[in-house]
């Protein structure tokens, strides 16, 4: 294409040439093939610059045109000219230089060292007596900060597929603990079919369930359709619900989208006496301008936000009290009821609905994982190789051939997720199993096996990487939900350790105010020094999130400690205070009876088995 005359002679300019970047529709493509970009020909800064690219693909990004990824409004670079910026600077830097980025917008280049990273990011940080949402969107209108989510802003979105694992799991679990392990049979109600969401319908399917899922916005519903993350869809409530109701009656796993508001399906539901086996949501509750009050159209809703964003603010509440109020009648008729992370219940809470916590947060089922380290390790092939996974994927197989959960998410994974962008995977590897996986990824592409180098990275949603008191370390044995210098730690080990970036974010999940958390990204190029140090990063990332919940009380995690090896000074306080902060727990009401008659069974494994060593 022809290059407009202000990005002649600039960096920027190879990549519009070949038709990656438009600067005039912004328009960004995944960069794929062998060639090497960047001008230090070097995997290491070439990789960043690709995931970037990645993110912002139109078959990726939930609004590419403004810059944002997925999760409401978080965005992968502040504006069009930080974009341009970062994209000039990582194709001019030198291998032993590191790219620094303020909230989307790169701020300096400092000559450091190969093993250090070459990109560090902080995003969307704020002081805490001044992180609410309020001061963050007068400081976003001077351009001085922007809002990131977790992945987007760290260049680590992989697409639905990102999210669908967890879903799978989450939703998987639940069903092994009140259903029998399976969804046959089963229907399954929720709302919201955006980049987050829309890993819902197909998750439940893959699990043999119906979906009846509610959006407000067609595009999603289109989006969700023509990735096949969605079978059909609707824009009549009763006709929904007939769908569902026969394809339950026929055990047939299938995934109905419905036009609508939450609110609104969830009212039919009651007033017809149907009372889903599951019921959950993932609407942006997290950001009340973004959450659609059930008063007003998808069309009436983006109006109002520009013109009245106080009364827009009113009304969002309001829905998201009836909302809350809706789920709790259904769970008191009988409906498994959870919150999948977005905030709905806090904010239903901070507005009158005192029982909103009746409802428990999505830890109730994933809990077990972050206390191995386990969690979502994701990685793609750099040079859009759809064979590199599917060869990666048989690996995996023969590696834990043990694994039954494994090698089922495999196998459905195979079935139906549609990549989007560059070729990607998403498998919950735990302690020990990633750095394992990542010498044998290293050797073969060094050896040739695989087409190039691959990108390695996680969900911020990860055993020891963020804390969220209404989300991942809601409910903590030891009440230490709040606490933030975990996932500090968390950033400083995997710079430290080398990892190709690292983040650092505020807001991810559940809203400015709630949550911080960290990321990485890893290049295993083949290189010697690039495998030590993804070595490094691929044992202290999960290492550090056993550590966070060993000493918050959980057995498995002593456990996980004692087998591995993981060296923790004051271990042996830690045994005692395991048996206390259970008991303390259970006392005070902060954990399920389910949960405290999991951790004591735990606890008594872990006496039993070590207890004479």
């Amino acid at each position: 294409m022809t290059v407009p005359y202000k990005y002649v002679g600039r960096p920027i300019e190879e990549l519009i040439s070949s038709g990656y970047y438009d600067p005039e529709t912004k328009k960004v493509r995944a960069i794929k093939g062998t060639e090497l970009h960047v001008r230090s020909r070097d995997w290491q800064i070439e990789g960043p610059l690709r995931m970037l690219f990645h993110v912002l693909d139109e078959e990726v990004a939930k609004d590419p045109k403004n810059l944002i990824v997925y999760g409401g409004t978080g965005k992968a670079a502040r504006s069009w000219d930080d974009f341009e910026a970062i994209v000039d600077t990582l194709m001019s830097m030198e291998s032993d230089e590191t790219l620094v980025i303020q909230s989307g917008q790169p701020v300096a280049v400092f000559k450091m060292d190969k093993r250090a990273p070459r990109v560090l990011m902080s995003n969307a940080m704020l002081v805490p007596k001044w992180a609410d949402w309020s001061i963050f969107r007068q400081l976003e209108a001077k351009g001085l900060i922007s809002f990131h989510q977790m992945t987007a802003g760290c260049w680590a979105y992989i697409g639905t597929q990102g999210i669908l694992q967890g879903t799978y799991e989450t939703i998987g679990y639940a069903a092994e603990r009140h259903y029998g392990g399976s969804l046959e049979g089963r229907l399954v109600v929720s709302a919201g079919l955006g980049e987050m969401g829309g890993a819902q319908p197909l998750a439940i399917k893959m699990l043999g369930g119906v979906a009846l899922i509610a959006d407000v916005d067609k595009r999603m519903i289109d989006r969700r359709i023509s990735t096949s993350y969605l079978d059909t869809w609707t824009d009549d409530l009763d006709k929904a619900i007939d769908m569902a109701l026969e394809a339950k009656e026929k055990k047939k796993a299938t995934s109905i989208g419905v036009l609508a508001n939450a609110v609104d399906l969830l009212e039919k539901l009651i007033k017809e006496n149907i009372v889903p086996d599951i019921l959950t949501d993932q609407t942006p509750a997290h950001d009340v301008l973004q959450y659609v009050p059930t008063s007003l159209s998808y069309e009436e809703a983006i109006k109002l936000r520009q013109t009245d964003p106080d009364k827009y603010t009113t009304l969002s509440y309001q829905s998201m009290v009836k909302h809350v109020e809706l789920m709790l009648e259904l769970q008191k008729k009988g409906a498994v009821t959870f919150e999948y992370g977005n905030n709905l219940r806090k904010q239903a809470f901070d507005h009158g609905v005192e029982d909103a916590f009746k409802i428990p947060g999505q830890m109730e089922y994933m809990r077990p994982l972050f206390e191995e380290g386990r969690g979502p390790f994701r990685w793609t092939s750099l040079t859009g190789e759809p064979k590199d996974i599917y060869d990666l994927d048989e690996v995996l197989l023969t590696l834990f051939s043990k694994n039954a959960r494994l090698e089922r998410w495999i196998k459905n994974a195979h079935n139906y997720v549609k990549f989007q962008g560059l070729p990607a995977r998403v498998v919950y590897l735990g302690y020990g199993e990633r750095a394992l996986f990542g010498k044998i990824v290293s050797q073969m592409v060094r050896g040739g096996k695989l087409n190039g180098p691959i990108w390695f990275g996680r969900d911020h949603l990860d055993s020891g990487s963020v804390a969220s008191p209404f989300r991942e370390t809601e409910g903590m044995l030891d009440g230490s939900d709040a606490i933030g210098d975990w996932p500090l730690l968390n950033y400083a080990l995997n710079t430290a350790a080398g990892a190709t970036w690292t983040c650092f974010h505020h807001g991810g999940g559940t809203g400015i105010g709630y949550a911080i958390h960290a990321g990485i990204g890893v290049v295993v190029d083949g290189t010697e020094l690039a495998e030590e140090k993804a070595l490094r990063v691929f044992t202290v990332d999960p290492g550090i999130g056993v550590a966070r919940h060993a000493h918050a009380g959980y057995p498995k995690s002593l456990m996980t400690v004692k087998s591995k090896g993981i060296k923790i000074p004051i271990f042996d306080y830690l045994e005692e205070k395991s048996k206390k902060v259970i008991e303390e727990a259970k006392k005070e009401g902060r954990i399920s009876d389910y949960t405290y008659q999991r951790v004591k069974k735990d606890l008594d494994e872990y006496l039993e088995k070590y207890k004479k060593q």
